[in-house]
Formats: structure tokens, sequence, C-alpha cells
């Protein structure tokens, strides 16, 4: 995970979408593009992104013609990072305050990445 944002309900994802790539383009200057689901989409959001991160924004759609589950492109990473951090109690919308949310994902990070370390030293 690049950088989380932790906002309230009434905040729609895509208002945040720019200012939160802005800093990931900040860290990570190599980045080519942006992913997002079809909740991100519309040209005022892409401009935004394009504007403020300088980043393309590309949007993984569903197929018109699916019908139940369809894994899509990109998507799995997305839901597979959910999984992982389901794992570490963040499924449950319990906390009161959105900066304590934030220090659980993020040490939900650091406890997948420092196990990842741990067993690629073992194994070498």
């Amino acid at each position: 995970m690049l950088a989380v944002a932790v906002t309230p309900a009434s905040v729609q994802d895509r208002d945040q979408i720019a200012p939160l790539l802005r800093e990931v383009r900040r860290l990570f200057p190599f980045l080519e593009r942006a992913i997002a689901d079809s909740a991100y989409r519309g040209a005022t959001t892409a401009a935004a992104v394009k504007k403020s991160a300088r980043l393309p924004l590309e949007i993984v759609k569903r197929s018109d013609t699916a019908m139940g589950f369809v894994v899509l492109p990109k998507r799995w990473i997305v839901e597979r990072t959910f999984g992982w951090l389901g794992r570490c109690r963040l499924a449950k919308d319990f906390e009161n305050l959105a900066r304590s949310h934030l220090a659980f994902v993020q040490l939900a990070m650091i406890r997948l990445m420092m196990r990842r370390i741990a067993r690629l030293r073992a194994a070498s």
C-alpha cells in the first residue's frame, strides 16, 4: 500500500483521490499511471488527477454482459489487500477516530511486510 486516507462517510472517495495521488506521486515519482474502479470514473475526476498528480487515470470497468461475480483485471489486487487487512481486525468498523483507524491500517501493512521479510530471510 503506497498511501491511505481515512475520511468521514460524508466524503466521496472520488473527491479524495486527487489529493491522495498527489502525495503518492511526490513519494513515488516514477509511477506512470493510476488504476481505479468505476466509482472513480468521470471527466472531472480524471482531470483533477491529471492536474494534481500528473498521472493518467485508468478505469477498470466491469463488462456489461457479465453475470454474477467476475474477476476484474487489477481489481483483485485491491480485494487481496482488503483480505490481508481483514486478518488484522480491520474488517470491523469500530474505530472512533480516523487517526486510530489509519494507525491500525499502517500497523497491519507493517506486520505484513515484516512477515514477508522474515520469510525471505528464512529461505536464504
